[in-house]
């Protein structure tokens, strides 16, 4: 991969992550994006993480609580960027477009969650503004909903966004 690549996590925090309410494939997408961020950092490939700022008190991803954080198991080393957002877009109202203007980054690696929201959002956003995006096919998630599993939305968006607005990889074959 070249120099001007960067891996992109979205939203892994904590709250995603509750007992109560657990994510789809929860523990095998950790573990697949620890191999990622490993892959990365050792060819040397910026790593910029995306967290999300709740403004409902309810939500579990709300600024000072236990499950805003990213997820300890993916935790950014220090000088790895957090880019903090409001919206699903990670480039609306964000030092997003500076941070990999100031790289020289036009190629992302997207991984990250929720699939139909941010992940989704911010794919076809990157490839409007004109950078070339890999989508990691197995490495974002969501839950399932009264209509849809977590499953069918995840190859959904698969299909939806690979070829036009993302290249669809598998996380074995990312090559950094």
């Amino acid at each position: 991969m070249s120099n001007d690549s960067a891996l992109m996590i979205i939203d892994v925090q904590k709250g995603m992550f509750l007992d109560e309410w657990p994510i789809h494939r929860g523990p095998e997408l950790l573990d697949t994006l620890k191999d990622l961020l490993a892959r990365a950092r050792a060819a040397g490939v910026p790593v910029i993480f995306i967290q999300h700022d709740a403004t409902d008190p309810a939500d579990p991803l709300l600024p000072g609580t236990p499950g805003h954080p990213i997820h300890p198991a993916i935790a950014p080393l220090s000088g790895e960027p957090v880019v903090r957002k409001l919206h699903p877009d990670a480039f609306q109202d964000t030092t997003l477009q500076a941070e990999l203007e100031s790289c020289g980054i036009r190629k992302l690696i997207i991984a990250g969650i929720q699939t139909e929201f941010c992940v989704d959002t911010t794919t076809r956003r990157a490839y409007s503004l004109g950078y070339e995006v890999t989508l990691v096919q197995d490495a974002h998630s969501t839950w399932d909903t009264e209509n849809i599993t977590a499953a069918q939305i995840i190859a959904h968006h698969n299909l939806t966004l690979g070829g036009w607005f993302a290249k669809l990889v598998p996380a074995a074959e990312v090559a950094f």
